[in-house]
């Protein structure tokens, strides 16, 4: 799958509480924000605090939020969707490293780090820039010891959504 860049990028730097989606999901575990640009998804955003009520718009939106829903309740991955995220060639690099990481397996920071000359915080960073998370797997980076961050936090609620993640993927034991 290739990335093509969201010709609109500035869209997707909107405070939380300006944002608009064409999606919200509650989920058990968190709420999830779909964002499209045309018929390309830009944004899917995780918030450990309400984005808005539930809604789904648009067949896209519709077809993506079924998609993860069904996903999350262990069915298979959604690969195809059309992506378009927003981010430095550096950072579009990373993301299709992390598209070629396959669902039950996980690659490590200083792994992808060494495929593309750079270090492992360089890859952590672009990892925690993800602008479409779960569909671009940032949760399949692992530290080389253990599971890692999410989002930028080490330790609480994100690391253990993305061991959940993790365990609903068969790429660990829970």
């Amino acid at each position: 799958m290739s990335l093509r860049p969201f010709q609109r990028p500035g869209e997707l730097f909107l405070p939380a509480d300006q944002a608009t989606y064409d999606a919200v999901l509650q989920l058990p575990w968190a709420h999830m924000g779909i964002r499209l640009g045309g018929e390309r998804i830009t944004t899917v955003k995780l918030s450990t605090t309400p984005l808005s009520e539930s809604t789904i718009s648009g067949p896209l939106a519709r077809h993506v939020g079924r998609c993860l829903i069904d996903y999350l309740q262990g069915g298979e991955w959604p690969s195809g969707l059309p992506l378009a995220p927003a981010g430095t060639p550096f950072q579009l690099t990373v993301w299709e490293r992390l598209l070629a990481i396959p669902p039950g397996e996980t690659r490590t920071y200083g792994d992808i780090a060494s495929e593309l000359g750079t270090s492992p915080r360089a890859v952590g960073g672009a990892c925690r820039a993800n602008p479409i998370v779960l569909l671009i797997p940032c949760h399949r980076v692992v530290a080389a010891s253990g599971e890692g961050g999410f989002a930028g936090q080490r330790s609480g609620t994100w690391p253990a959504i993305k061991h959940r993640l993790l365990v609903l993927e068969g790429a660990v034991d829970d």
